[in-house]
């Protein structure tokens, strides 16, 4: 069994980095998590003059920079003067030069939204009439690109350490004291100190290029980095920076002086160690908190307390889980079936607490039952949850064997091997008195034998550890145990990099709310949403009157939706061979511009993106068709935009 130790590790290992890899380069850019919900002037509009200033209203507060909020002209020149400035709430402006001429302006904004992830966009606007510009807008992302990656890296790798840190600390003072002496634990602890380490250092450094420009040369710009410094994202990297320096005294602590205490010494050394590694975690999950989702939104004031909850059950749960593993695969130590058992009534605690946890977050993200399937964050929502119940079907399986395990075949085992170092230690005597005074005199000689002696016990200590081993190994219970917490640790890696994807994916609620608000602020835009035009008519022949229903939706510039309804005298369809229509602004004069619907139904005729180049009053002339030389048309204008 312990020949396939490294190949099952690095199984693991390459489990971990596959799906690392394949979700984060999935993500694609970090999506936002303030959303833009209106514009003045609004996208796509024309207006007749030049505004004196562009203003943008998001879901949340924003941070701004000097070059946030950007206006090119036609020729990619920018038209803004000063830096922009919050208006009122969650609405920010930035003034323009005068005199602007007409065409079609291009507005780009790149801000951080107030949980700390970089959003970006653009749209247009024309003055006086449309124009060809040079300007692409299709390329404005943020969080994307090699900056992008190594960022959601470092942000996994994070909570990859502090799960490893904090649960494998906490595993090996509540569950296995003894495994503070096994070197195996103690690198596992100080392996996940080092990468939480590391990969904060590493966020602290991509924040500035991530949040602006993304490039890969800005990483190193102190100017970047004492801006970051004065975020509150920079703040809370910097917190954790300074109780990762606490950590590191609590593991000198407890793979120190705590190891070297007798039984009875080490109780009010635990109680403290506890106490102190408590506050720590605490405060390290806390540098999450207070910089992401829960620190904006609903009810911060519970959602900040219950993301610190949530996390340290995931730490003391997955990351106990990491150190059962080691303890199981690595360490010398046999791990005594009552330690087993304490990490599975802390693991279980761990579960209620990660389940009460995450109702209360996916109720405060997501809102809506609708938003589990309409939004991203609910689809990985809904991934993350089945991973979870894998999870948890996988360790009762292991609190089966968790049962079965007893420590009979390894006591068996030792009294064995204390009924076989007797003769083996006379032997060691014998030969190394033998040595000492076989040649009467002769310091050289005696130095030889203790060598001996020295080697044969060596020897002897190796065959006891193989034996140990063996005996360990050969418990079916302990077997299964391995096996089942292999499969958890699996498991556990996809899912911890679900979530880090999830943390960085705009909430499901955020999501609607911001369509919601961008519809509202369409129909607004439209007067009611849309624009219905009646307009009775006669052929001429017989049978030849009725009423045509024309609606266009949303009435403003771009694509448009029409339908037009056709009705006899008496209200009911009226089922004619042909309709058409034309679209005139004579005011600009252009136009006709002619549309042909499909028919759908009798006497319904819908047309689909239905294009309005500018906005105005529109003539809108209907021709209808009632028989093969029976027809008519009539006209009605409507202010379209």
């Amino acid at each position: 069994m312990t020949q396939t130790i490294a190949p099952r590790v690095r199984t693991l290992v390459l489990l971990l980095l596959a799906a690392c890899g394949l979700l984060l380069t999935t993500a694609g850019p970090a999506s936002a998590h303030a959303a833009l919900t209106g514009s003045d002037p609004q996208q796509g509009v024309v207006v007749d003059k030049a505004p004196d200033q562009v203003s943008l209203t998001f879901s949340e507060k924003v941070a701004l920079s000097s070059d946030s909020l950007r206006v090119l002209d036609p020729k990619g020149k920018a038209v803004q003067q000063g830096k922009p400035s919050e208006v009122s709430g969650t609405t920010y402006a930035v003034k323009l030069h005068s005199g602007l001429p007409d065409g079609t302006y291009t507005v780009t904004y790149q801000v951080v939204s107030a949980d700390s992830h970089p959003v970006a966009g653009a749209f247009t606007f024309s003055i006086g009439a449309p124009s060809t510009t040079s300007v692409s807008v299709s390329g404005e992302t943020a969080g994307g690109g090699v900056v992008g990656w190594l960022y959601g890296f470092g942000r996994y790798m994070s909570y990859a350490g502090f799960i490893v840190l904090v649960g494998g600390a906490a595993f090996v003072l509540g569950c296995w004291q003894r495994g503070a002496g096994v070197r195996p634990m103690q690198r596992l602890v100080v392996g996940g100190w080092l990468t939480l380490t590391a990969a904060t250092l590493l966020l602290l450094l991509l924040r500035g290029s991530y949040t602006s420009s993304g490039k890969v040369g800005d990483i190193f710009d102190l100017d970047l980095l004492g801006n970051v410094l004065q975020t509150k994202s920079g703040a809370a990297l910097v917190s954790r920076l300074l109780l990762l320096a606490a950590a590191a005294l609590f593991i000198s602590v407890l793979f120190g002086a705590y190891d070297k205490r007798e039984d009875e010494e080490k109780r009010d050394l635990t109680f403290g160690l506890a106490i102190g590694g408590t506050v720590v975690a605490a405060g390290l999950a806390a540098s999450w908190a207070m910089a992401e989702h829960a620190s904006v939104g609903l009810q911060t004031g519970i959602a900040m307390p219950v993301d610190v909850l949530h996390l340290l059950a995931v730490a003391g749960w997955l990351g106990g889980l990491t150190a059962l593993l080691v303890a199981l695969y690595r360490s010398e130590v046999p791990v005594e079936s009552a330690a087993v058992r304490r990490f599975s009534q802390v693991a279980f605690g761990s579960v209620v607490a990660l389940v009460a946890t995450g109702v209360y977050q996916s109720w405060r993200q997501l809102g809506s039952w609708s938003a589990f399937t309409g939004t991203r964050y609910g689809q990985l929502l809904l991934v993350k949850i089945g991973l979870v119940a894998l999870l948890v079907g996988i360790a009762f399986i292991s609190r089966r064997w968790t049962g079965q395990l007893a420590d009979t075949v390894v006591q068996r085992g030792k009294r064995a091997q204390q009924k076989e170092r007797v003769p083996d230690k006379e032997r060691v005597a014998a030969n190394a008195s033998g040595s000492g005074s076989g040649s009467g005199s002769g310091k050289s000689k005696g130095a030889g034998g203790s060598k001996r002696a020295a080697q044969l016990a060596r020897q002897q200590a190796a065959m006891d550890t193989a034996r140990q081993k063996r005996t360990r190994d050969a418990d079916p219970n302990r077997f299964g145990l391995r096996r089942s917490v292999l499969a958890e640790a699996g498991v556990a890696v996809v899912l911890l990099a679900v979530t880090t994807v999830l943390t960085q994916t705009e909430p499901g609620r955020t999501e609607e709310d911001a369509k919601a608000a961008t519809a509202a602020s369409s129909s607004s835009s439209a007067g009611s949403g849309a624009v219905t035009l009646d307009m009775p008519f006669d052929t001429g022949g017989t049978d030849g009157k009725g009423v045509v229903t024309v609606d266009f939706d949303p009435a403003r510039v771009g694509g448009n939706e029409m339908h037009l309804y056709v009705q006899r005298s008496n209200g009911r369809a009226f089922d004619i061979p042909e309709v058409k229509v034309a679209l005139t602004l004579e005011a600009k004069k252009i136009g006709p511009l002619a549309v042909t619907p499909d028919r759908i139904a009798t006497g319904h005729w819908s047309a689909s993106n239905v294009q309005i180049p500018m906005a105005g009053d529109w003539k809108v002339a209907v021709t209808v068709r009632t028989s093969d030389i029976d027809q008519t048309t009539v006209s009605k204008n409507a202010q379209i935009g």
